[in-house]
């Protein structure tokens, strides 16, 4: 991924995890994953939008309910795991509970406490768009990531080939 073609013009090179920099390793792999993420959202936005028709941070709440075995999540976990204030959370819900991709309900026990869940029609279009958006992804992180972030990266996305053609 050295080729310039490569990179837009206006986006420097993905910080390295290689010794020379002033920061210890631990801040250069923060970096890294920064970097690497911002990449990913960037792409992400729009297949997310175009495939699913919700925002990004919408999607992220649909990926962690997916992620459970059973039931839906507490409004305040999801809020918690996602790092987002929990009235703006309430509102990214009632934008999902509309478009009828999730119901939310009382805890049983627990008068204040609100758990969101998935309905069937979310759980068809994940299921509809997750290779898609996986290669979104994968392809983002190629794209904007030189070779030896590529290798660090692979450790977390196997899939991830680099520029030598390697997986």
């Amino acid at each position: 991924m050295s080729d310039p073609a490569e990179h837009p013009a206006d986006q420097p090179e993905c910080p390295s995890l290689g010794d020379g920099g002033l920061l210890p390793a631990e801040l250069r792999a923060w970096m890294l994953l920064l970097a690497a993420t911002g990449a990913v959202e960037q792409r992400l936005r729009a297949a997310v939008k175009d495939r699913l028709d919700v925002s990004h941070d919408e999607f992220l709440i649909l990926c962690l309910l997916a992620e459970q075995p059973e039931g839906g999540l507490r409004m305040t976990r999801i809020a918690e795991l996602l790092g987002r204030p929990k009235t703006r959370l309430t509102y990214q819900i009632a934008c999902l509970q509309h478009a009828g991709l999730v119901t939310r309900g009382s805890v049983c026990g627990d008068k204040r406490g609100v758990e969101v869940a998935l309905m069937d029609k979310a759980r068809h279009l994940l299921k509809e768009a997750s290779s898609p958006l996986a290669e979104t992804v994968t392809e983002a992180l190629a794209r904007f990531m030189g070779p030896e972030q590529c290798a660090a990266m692979r450790g977390l996305v196997p899939d991830l080939a680099g520029d030598s053609g390697e997986e």
